[in-house]
């Protein structure tokens, strides 16, 4: 199923005071911005919600393993696969990232809610996680531009959680054991719960994908130009469950159209004649044979056409299926807004912003730190015309975190470099990216933007 925050469906009116998502607003030359649904819109527009239930609720994962606690948010079953973050602060834009689509979120840090949900801050217009875990849950924030708290904030957008848990118990089993399915809701309900837990399948083999792209293609910043009033150069950007944040940061360098994951190389190229293509963040398994899986085949008909590409996250991972490389599912992924990552050309570690729970295998080394299932893709061929080259990899457990083709004009990163939450290292790869672009740009551009055609 395809999500309602999509470009056609999720439209509002720019008007709305302290409300909404509009990647093209103070872009030199964008005329009427369109602006899109903020996830915390729901709360400037919410009256008073009831408070956090606190009724007791049980925690169960799938090797049996049990936590009390008590529950808060939308009064509902959570069921997932339990995967823990690291961030000391960003709550709202972890909750409103759909890479975390089909998970349990658990918080590292023991204080959740302290300074309340921001208006415009999200990172879309949904809160993606299956539910919430937390050692302590502030139930009144304290910040003078909160619209609310976590719980209203779940409870509008109906996810569950739960409170009280020893997260450092539950964090370190994950870290020893891996990734585990779970369930939680009710303690009375526990029967129940544990059924639901005997027949839960793990979200992995669902279209993840599809749940999270947008519908329609869609034009952010029609325009756009530089400070000498130069057209900047329109990129396609593949929505694999992209944040809101990657949208302003293109926005800043290019003229950017807002693709479907399922929008197919012909059919981008036939309507919307851009200089380059982008593929996001995304939840789930790279190899699918779903939405992920067409997205992959058009940023390899891209390369193949000499179009420059940059991918992140998922985008990076199906690059490198495209090489030709497995991917494969790491025992407890990386979440955080610390993790380190060293470039292998120049040696210098960049502090990163990262959530996945997939990884590109090592072309020498094979799969690092791989998850106890053992899952995996299929060894495939390089359908990008291009060898590769690994430019960049994790200092903690050296795993892949990015690669270069050689003779083209494309590079993907495992990192999130608009860092939402998370440090800005890495936010001149944009720049990079930028400067490729516009080095590659055919010499009939203005031609083409001259006689109006897309």
């Amino acid at each position: 199923m395809i999500n309602n925050r999509v470009p056609g469906l999720s439209m509002m009116s720019e008007s709305a005071p302290g409300k909404g998502f509009t990647p093209g607003a103070g872009i030199i030359g964008v005329e009427n911005p369109a602006t899109f649904t903020d996830a915390a819109d729901i709360l400037v527009e919410s009256k008073k919600l009831q408070p956090p239930s606190q009724e007791p609720g049980i925690l169960i994962l799938a090797d049996g393993t049990r936590f009390k606690g008590k529950l808060f948010g939308a009064e509902t079953i959570a069921m997932g696969e339990l995967v823990f973050t690291t961030g000391m602060c960003g709550y709202q834009e972890s909750l409103t990232d759909p890479s975390f689509a089909g998970q349990v979120l658990t918080f590292t840090w023991p204080l959740l809610g302290n300074y309340g949900i921001q208006a415009c801050s999200s990172e879309s217009s949904s809160v993606w996680p299956r539910g919430v875990v937390c050692r302590e849950l502030m139930k009144i924030p304290d910040h003078r531009s909160s619209v609310g708290s976590v719980h209203e904030f779940l409870l509008s957008h109906g996810v569950p959680g739960i409170e009280g848990i020893d997260t450092r118990a539950l964090t370190r089993r994950v870290r020893e054991h891996g990734t585990v399915l779970c369930v939680f809701g009710p303690a009375e309900k526990e029967n129940e719960l544990n059924e639901i837990l005997e027949n839960l399948t793990p979200p992995d083999h669902s279209d993840l994908v599809a749940e999270v792209t947008c519908s329609e293609s869609v034009i952010l910043n029609e325009g756009a130009t530089d400070s000498e009033g130069t057209p900047l150069p329109r990129l396609a950007a593949i929505d694999c469950g992209i944040k809101y944040n990657i949208l302003r940061e293109l926005c800043s360098r290019f003229e950017v159209v807002w693709c479907p994951a399922n929008m197919d190389f012909d059919e981008i190229i036939g309507m919307w004649s851009p200089d380059a293509f982008f593929s996001s963040n995304g939840p789930g398994d790279p190899a699918h044979p779903g939405f992920a899986t067409i997205a992959r085949d058009t940023l390899a008909s891209a390369v193949r056409a000499d179009f420059p590409v940059m991918g992140i996250c998922l985008g990076h991972q199906l690059m490198g299926l495209a090489a030709g490389l497995r991917t494969y599912k790491l025992r407890y992924g990386h979440r955080g807004a610390n993790q380190p990552v060293m470039d292998l050309e120049s040696k210098r570690v960049y502090i990163t912003s990262q959530n996945h729970g997939f990884a590109v295998e090592d072309p020498e080394k094979g799969m690092l730190a791989p998850h106890p299932s053992g899952a995996s893709s299929e060894k495939g061929e390089n359908i990008l015309g291009a060898d590769f080259k690994v430019r960049y990899i994790n200092a903690n457990d050296g795993t892949v975190e990015g690669l270069d083709l050689i003779g083209k004009s494309s590079f993907t990163v495992q990192f999130h470099p608009e860092a939402r939450p998370g440090p800005l290292d890495a936010a001149p790869l944009f720049d990079r990216f930028s400067e490729i672009v516009n080095k590659k740009i055919p010499s009939d551009r203005f031609a083409k933007v001259l006689r109006g055609d897309n």
